[in-house]
């Protein structure tokens, strides 16, 4: 559940949705990814490294620079999981 938790915490921030948003079109680095924002620096590794840890994101370092993508599937698990929360079960009927 621990995971779970991250991952509501990550897209808990406006700022963390929408870096997620951003890498949709492909793979950037933390300075592209920054320009975005009037932010400092340590305040986007900061998102960076929520994201990170909720994986949500992967992170490449390339000589200086490192290079962040989006990981679907830490997504495509917790849409499950919120779709099987719609699914209704017949009464008198537990699981």
């Amino acid at each position: 559940m621990n995971a779970t938790n991250d991952t509501f915490k990550a897209l808990a921030d406006p700022a963390r949705r929408e870096i997620l948003r951003l890498l949709r079109q492909g793979e950037m680095t933390a300075g592209e990814l920054a320009a975005h924002f009037d932010m400092s620096r340590p305040t986007m590794s900061h998102h960076f490294a929520v994201l990170a840890d909720a994986d949500l994101i992967s992170r490449r370092r390339d000589g200086q620079t490192i290079w962040y993508s989006l990981n679907t599937t830490v997504l495509q698990d917790m849409l499950a999981w919120m779709m099987e929360l719609t699914v209704t079960e017949p009464k008198g009927k537990k699981a």
